[in-house]
């Protein structure tokens, strides 16, 4: 589980928006710090303050990478699209997924890194990057349940594990359009960066609570 403050701190670190209006959602995809695919390891985090100013969040299950599938069958020649990290404004909004369901879907350009090398290890540091409208929608797996493995289920997209935790989601989103209008700002992380900031927070409110004559561990 990932504290509000921690993600929180990430996000101003790198100066992304922190959205505080009642219910104008802060939608935060974490990624895993692991190179294996096909797994729901990373997270979705929804932050949210309510009328009386207290923060409220909640953390999914999701995947923020391509499948297997797809990194070995890419649909595009130049590879398989994985979302770089980064903060894009007003990229989303509530829509239909493939024509299919109520999702958040794309709605302005977003930075993806093309994995041309099809060996299905996840690399986010290569390849070949590339700006734009891809399709890449938040959306859920399996319509009922948890699915345990991504497959086919993403190739590029944001993907809830959980139908019924997705159904939640989206109950928030209609709540944050009913007030702020049909726009989403999706913004994704690295764990490692929550690592070091959980670090550097502890580390400060270590060094100011230690006696000065205890050495430093940090």
């Amino acid at each position: 589980m990932y504290s509000i403050d921690n993600v929180h701190a990430v996000l101003q670190e790198n100066g992304f928006n922190v959205f505080s209006r009642p219910y104008e959602l802060n939608i935060v995809g974490i990624r895993a710090n692991s190179t294996i695919p096909n797994n729901f390891d990373d997270t979705i985090f929804v932050s949210y303050t309510k009328e009386n100013g207290a923060w409220q969040s909640h953390q999914f299950h999701a995947t923020t990478d391509p499948g297997t599938y797809w990194l070995l069958n890419p649909l595009d020649p130049n590879g398989t699209a994985i979302l770089k990290h980064g903060q894009y404004l007003r990229s989303h909004k509530i829509g239909l997924h493939r024509g299919l369901y109520p999702a958040l879907v794309q709605e302005n350009p977003v930075t993806v890194i093309r994995d041309y090398q099809r060996k299905a290890v996840l690399d986010f540091m290569n390849g070949w990057q590339e700006t734009g409208m891809f399709g890449i929608n938040i959306h859920h797996a399996a319509d009922y349940g948890t699915t345990k493995y991504i497959d086919k289920y993403s190739a590029g997209c944001q993907v809830f594990a959980n139908a019924g935790d997705f159904a939640f989601f989206m109950q928030l989103c209609e709540r944050h359009r009913s007030l702020y209008g049909n726009q989403f700002t999706y913004t994704l992380i690295d764990e490692r960066a929550l690592i070091r900031s959980t670090k550097k927070n502890w580390c400060s409110e270590w060094a100011s609570s230690a006696p000065a004559s205890l050495p430093s561990s940090c």
